[in-house]
């Protein structure tokens, strides 16, 4: 079935596969989580049941998108170990220890106190609560530093010494790799799409029960402050975006090129291309819709700016255009429509219509998987975009791949889609669920299973009998 396919090829598309698939739920995850910390902080500021509500409402949700995040990026290790191995190998030295403290740091930090946040609001106190709450929203944050810092070091590879072996080992600081040049740029801009991408979503569940129920307080209350991040966070992450992109211009400019569609170098100002097919075989951007000097005006801030293309790059180093290009306007394409409707709830909010627009409602309802869509968007610009290296510049995807027939991982990417399909799948439904039921006063929130611990050591007794032969009364539930 593989036999007339190329083994990296589908290495490739399956790491993608996987990865796009497990950014999801980190995405949602860990914005929410901080939402959870703000919805309680102002339960324990206010004393008003509506925020408690809500957090029950969202706790629940939470504790499922994190679980099925955990399981799906357990995935991403072994496959440095079987598709990747050459890579893992020579890169090891630098990415392995910044794993690691992932694991040392966010990963014990969200372990030691998710069940309390889960389980613990009537079994703590309020504050301690509180602190396990903030604790949760921490580690979702450390987890992202790390791992953004690993990608960011092979976006932009400094700090580092090459070992007679060819290995990539650390040089005299760690701090150079860690706070790499495109890591605090890549930290921000993932963080803010988190943030925009909880915001969606609980702007459209807002929205799905304003449209069934206008009165409802508690869609009210999350439909208001969904609308507030978007107008605020919005503008803030475009000019991030628009801070990476100058970063990446100066570290990765053939992705740039790509991005905007420049085979040609423009020595008196380039153009901005909105729209267009690019045709790699004829380099050119065919149907271009194109605003003369734009580009160079956002990129250099001056319109006769010159700006590089692609014909400067040798062409086995080129990225493919085709899905950068697109990829890239896709998520800003996105990100414009999130501020619009941000600016729209804010007209409404001025006109005291927040809860009264319809048209806003259904329009929140339809951005809110639009999160989800412009963040796997901006990864694909980001990874594709880096192509044919996996360490830009140093090392070439083709040359880190493991020595696997097509067969083999053919084979177990196609175990991943059917698994991963069925069983997150199953999990997203859930969640969609419980989105659909409408939010009311006493929620329950996360609980326990009700029959409590599976004894797996010695043997629970059974009734006992009296000396007199009349069966005596079963152990109290809570004394066993």
């Amino acid at each position: 079935m593989f036999d007339g396919l190329d083994a990296l090829l589908l290495a490739r598309i399956q790491f993608a596969f996987t990865v796009s698939f497990h950014f999801i739920f980190p995405s949602f995850s860990i914005g929410l989580a901080s939402y959870l910390m703000v919805l309680e902080g102002l339960w324990l500021k206010t004393s008003k049941q509506l925020y408690l509500d809500l957090f029950k409402y969202w706790v629940k949700i939470f504790a499922i998108a994190f679980a099925m995040g955990v399981v799906s990026g357990i995935v991403m290790s072994y496959q440095f170990g079987t598709n990747w191995s050459v890579f893992s190998d020579k890169a090891g030295p630098v990415i392995g220890p910044l794993m690691a403290y992932e694991v040392l740091t966010a990963f014990f930090l969200e372990a030691g106190f998710l069940g309390v946040m889960l389980f613990g609001m009537n079994k703590v106190g309020k504050r301690l609560h509180f602190a396990a709450t903030c604790m949760v929203a921490l580690g979702t944050f450390i987890s992202a530093f790390w791992i953004l810092s690993v990608n960011s070091w092979m976006q932009t590879p400094v700090g580092h010494v090459m070992g007679a072996n060819g290995q990539f080992l650390p040089g005299d600081s760690w701090f150079d790799i860690v706070f790499n040049p495109s890591f605090p740029y890549r930290l921000v801009h993932t963080l803010m799409a988190t943030y925009l991408t909880t915001a969606f979503v609980v702007g459209g569940v807002g929205a799905w029960h304003l449209l069934k129920d206008r009165s409802n307080a508690h869609a009210r209350k999350m439909f208001s402050m969904a609308m507030w991040m978007a107008v605020t966070v919005a503008p803030l992450q475009i000019f991030a975006g628009d801070m990476h992109g100058l970063n990446t211009l100066e570290h990765q400019p053939q992705k740039v090129m790509a991005m905007e569609g420049h085979y040609d170098s423009h020595p008196n100002g380039a153009p901005l291309i909105l729209f267009g097919i690019p045709n790699s075989e004829e380099k050119r951007v065919d149907y271009a819709i194109e605003i003369p000097k734009a580009s160079s005006l956002i990129l250099k801030h001056d319109p006769n700016a010159p700006l590089a293309g692609l014909d400067t790059i040798p062409d086995d180093e080129e990225p493919p255009v085709g899905i950068v290009f697109w990829s890239f306007r896709i998520m800003v394409g996105i990100g414009f429509a999130m501020l619009g409707i941000g600016l729209w709830s804010l007209l409404a909010r001025f006109r005291n219509r927040l809860y009264e627009w319809p048209g806003l409602h259904r329009a929140a309802l339809i951005m809110a998987p639009s999160g989800f869509v412009a963040v796997i968007a901006g990864w694909i610009t980001t990874e594709v975009g880096r192509q044919p290296y996996v360490v830009y510049g140093l090392m070439r995807t083709a040359d880190a791949a493991s020595p696997l027939d097509a067969p083999a991982v053919g084979a177990s990417l196609l175990a991943f889609v059917l698994v991963y399909f069925a069983v997150f799948g199953a999990g997203t439904m859930y969640i969609l669920r419980l989105m659909g039921k409408r939010p009311h006063t006493g929620e329950l929130g996360a609980k326990r299973g009700d029959t409590g611990p599976i004894r797996t050591a010695g043997i629970t007794p059974g009734p006992t009998q009296n000396p007199g032969g009349a069966e005596a009364l079963p152990t109290d539930k809570e004394d066993v």
